[in-house]
């Protein structure tokens, strides 16, 4: 594309026209981080539908283990909406309809459903079992709030993210998962809940009878808090949860009479920006016993009030450090005296969780078999149409780009490329003919699964002659209805060492319509994601969420309608150290949409005042051209210029559209001649669903 300085071109005259205006629709779209992020239905968007059932499913007649299982407060156990009808919601107004009725409900949540406004609980009554069809029910945004008294509450296999706000330590915005005040009989199973406001899961206010098993809980500064009361009657089963880049409340666990914790996995992952600064905790007056559960560098992974008492029992520590307590001088209690289970060896419980927590795609096939000793729950993931890929062998194929050319010529239906941890040096096309095609990391985070090359503009092609900068991508994506989720992918030219080319090299491109990227990293320096389109006569829309995007120099460009949503946008300095750098250069066509930035962070280690929001690409000195970014609702560090955007290659950045809506942070300025900013009513026409139109992202 362009070098730092670029070489001056002719101006072109302000084209007269105005933003265009919509009816206000706050969105609540991920992610994560969602994240994480799946996204999910867009407000009028998304199909009305809630229609019965004649016969509840497998999974709609499953009871809770543990504490939930236990008879007490008139309640025998925990079945949720067993006896009541089944429902499948798609809307947020259904959803809501059904979870707060009177009677008793099966919901199956068969969509991604947005929270309006964000951070929404929906106040579910008791005798519901909200439970998500296979892996497609997402709840973005917000969650679930069961109040007091609510009781027999079944809350399974749903992804429940992205209400994050910019703000890792969200005090002011107590935006949970699920929160539940003084509730009892609920069970939390097989969810993967992250990147929300606050936390992840909050059981306060003497909330008791509680089961959650087979979680994953991640991306998320406050995983799991338990208490908020001085009285001492909670009774608690937390088992075969996954908790990982969390700093704390892993869980929290205050003045709860009996707490039993076992064969749950605790993992510090080496490497990232987060950080455990305690595990499990025994706070207050708890009496826990603490079973078969694995910690991996976690910091301080057990810790106990000198007031409580805390039993251990075969659990494993690996490269953990800092505290790791035990005593007390609390009554000795044994869980089996109120209900039946068995532990898993510790040893297994990594590999067990990594593969057994969050949503099945097939939880109907879930079956509970009871013995005179035992009460297990067995789930069986039903055969994904999916092609695998793994380094060692064990997959159906050692790349991914034999995985993508093993996809049918014009393939009617999703295909799914699976691809195990590890780092996959090679270059990955998707040609146009291959549509409906993701590539998802199998791992526990996004950072397991890589895909990296360092071509650049000007890096001599095998056959002959240079790549030009489009032509330099670690992953190219020319086929429609693209999606990417849980990987990193990334360009790690060395451009120091090859002063004598250009510096351009391009991680990923999207030349397509419908790319729906969820839950990735995106690396580079300069021109690291290109959003492009197949001709400039072509619509090409870009969702991006729960994700991070990483560069320095015009490192989110092109031609694409293209959002960054619920994302951080990491600035990095120069090869030689310089911070000097711009976020954004779209090449928008006139009459199109170009860059949305929402609900976003934008920092990184680099100087103050030293980063442009964005500058006009002109794309071949193309006068005719309109780049537009937008930058709302989002958090900006330092770093960003109090004149946020700039001329580029003689094109002056006034003559385009450029403009900030309700940004905050010390990035953020007052509106000004060098600064605009969007009014409330032009603001209502630059929402998400202005730039996606009649695209609903759903994962797939």
């Amino acid at each position: 594309m362009s070098d730092i300085s670029g070489t001056p071109r002719r101006r072109h005259r302000r084209r007269g026209k105005a933003l265009a205006l919509g009816v206000p629709l706050t969105l609540t779209a991920a992610g994560a981080l969602a994240y994480g992020t799946d996204l999910g239905a867009f407000g009028s968007g998304a199909q009305h539908t809630a229609s019965a059932a004649t016969a509840a499913p497998a999974w709609a007649t499953a009871s809770a283990d543990g504490f939930a299982s236990v008879n007490a407060l008139g309640q025998n156990g925990t079945y949720g909406g067993r006896n009541g009808k089944t429902v499948t919601v798609k809307t947020l107004a259904d959803l809501e309809k059904y979870a707060t009725a009177s009677e008793p409900y099966v919901i199956v949540v068969a969509a991604a459903i947005n929270m309006n406004p964000v951070g929404k609980e929906i106040r579910v009554q008791s005798d519901k079992t909200i439970v998500g069809s296979g892996t497609s029910g997402h709840i973005v945004g917000g969650g679930f709030f069961l109040g007091q008294g609510v009781h027999n509450v079944i809350i399974r296999n749903l992804t429940i993210r992205d209400a994050y706000q910019g703000v890792w330590n969200d005090k002011e915005h107590d935006f949970d998962g699920v929160q539940m005040d003084g509730a009892h009989h609920v069970w939390i199973d097989h969810n993967d809940i992250r990147h929300m406001a606050d936390g992840l899961i909050d059981s306060r206010k003497d909330t008791t009878y509680l089961t959650v098993s087979w979680n994953k809980l991640s991306q998320e500064n406050k995983a799991f808090g338990i208490g908020w009361t001085t009285n001492v009657t909670a009774d608690i089963t937390i088992h075969h949860n996954w908790v990982r880049e969390t700093e704390q409340r892993n869980p929290s666990t205050d003045n709860v009479a009996h707490a039993h914790l076992y064969n749950n996995f605790l993992e510090d992952v080496a490497g990232t920006d987060i950080k455990s600064s305690y595990g499990n905790y025994s706070r207050g007056k708890t009496n826990m016993v603490l079973e078969n559960s694995y910690f991996q560098g976690m910091t301080n992974p057990v810790v106990r009030d000198t007031t409580a008492t805390l039993v251990q029992r075969g659990n494993l520590f690996s490269g953990t450090s800092g505290k790791n307590e035990s005593g007390g001088s609390g009554a000795a209690w044994n869980p089996k005296t109120y209900y039946p289970y068995t532990l898993d060896k510790t040893a297994d419980v990594p590999a067990l969780l990594k593969s057994g927590t969050g949503p099945r795609s097939s939880i109907g096939t879930t079956t509970a078999t009871t013995t005179a000793a035992t009460t297990t729950t067995t789930t069986k993931a039903a055969a994904a149409a999916t092609l695998t890929v793994a380094k060692d062998g064990s997959g159906q194929y050692t790349t991914v780009q034999a995985a993508v050319n093993a996809v049918p010529a014009n393939n009617p239906s999703r295909v799914v490329i699976a691809v195990k941890p590890g780092t996959y040096r090679e270059l990955v096309k998707v040609p146009g003919n291959k549509p409906h095609v993701t590539i998802q990391g199998t791992g526990g985070s996004r950072k397991d699964t890589t895909i990296v090359y360092n071509n650049a503009s000007g890096t001599p092609k095998p056959g002959g002659g240079t790549y030009g900068t489009g032509g330099s991508a670690t992953v190219a994506v020319e086929a429609d209805d693209f999606q990417a989720r849980n990987l990193t992918i990334s360009n790690d030219f060395d451009e120091g060492a090859h002063q004598d080319i250009a510096g351009q090299a391009v991680a990923l491109r999207t030349a397509a319509d419908k790319v729906f990227l969820d839950g990735v990293i995106v690396s580079g320096d300069q021109d690291t994601l290109l959003v492009d389109t197949a001709s400039k006569d072509k619509l090409g829309r870009v969702y991006m969420t729960n994700s991070y995007v990483i560069g320095n120099v015009d490192f989110i460009f092109g031609r694409a309608t293209a959002v960054i949503d619920k994302s951080v946008i990491t600035l990095k300095k120069r090869f030689n150290g310089t911070s000097a750098g711009y976020v954004t250069a779209p090449s928008t066509v006139a009459g199109r949409k170009g860059i949305l930035i929402a609900n976003t962070t934008i920092g990184g280690d680099v100087s103050d005042r030293s980063f442009h929001l964005g500058r006009p690409w002109h794309a071949g000195g193309d006068a005719s051209l309109d780049p537009q970014t937008t930058v709302r609702n989002s958090t900006l560090s330092a770093a960003i210029r109090t004149a946020p955007w700039t001329d580029m290659s003689g094109f002056h950045w006034k003559d385009d559209r450029f403009a900030e809506y309700q940004n905050k942070g010390a990035g953020a300025g007052a509106a000004s001649s060098e600064r605009p900013h969007l009014s409330d009513a032009q603001a209502a026409g630059q929402e998400v669903v202005d730039w996606l139109g009649d695209w609903t992202p759903t994962a797939s």
